[in-house]
């Protein structure tokens, strides 16, 4: 019997004003919207703010932003993926942003 292809589910979408799939989190720092980045994807150096050291081209980290600023591009942070899961314990470094 052949397999039936099922329609994804209408409320499926992009977050983040068209920057791409991200997903909300929500934590005592705020809401956010992620997005993961992949090695590939990153073509340009950044600096982390939890840590305050560079993400050089080619390493995958996590782009975060504001949920409520959702289409400010100046509110969107990179940070490494170590840095983003443990910025309840430590928070961003002084340089603040």
């Amino acid at each position: 019997m052949p397999r039936r292809n099922h329609p994804k589910p209408e409320n499926t979408r992009p977050l983040g004003g068209g920057v791409g799939w991200a997903r909300a989190e929500s934590g005592p720092d705020g809401d956010w919207l992620v997005r993961a980045i992949s090695g590939a994807q990153a073509q340009k150096t950044y600096r982390c703010p939890g840590c305050d050291h560079e993400i050089r081209p080619g390493t995958p980290h996590v782009v975060a932003w504001p949920a409520e600023e959702s289409g400010s591009v100046e509110e969107r942070r990179h940070w490494h993926q170590g840095c983003w899961d443990s910025r309840r314990r430590r928070g961003p470094t002084a340089r603040r942003w």
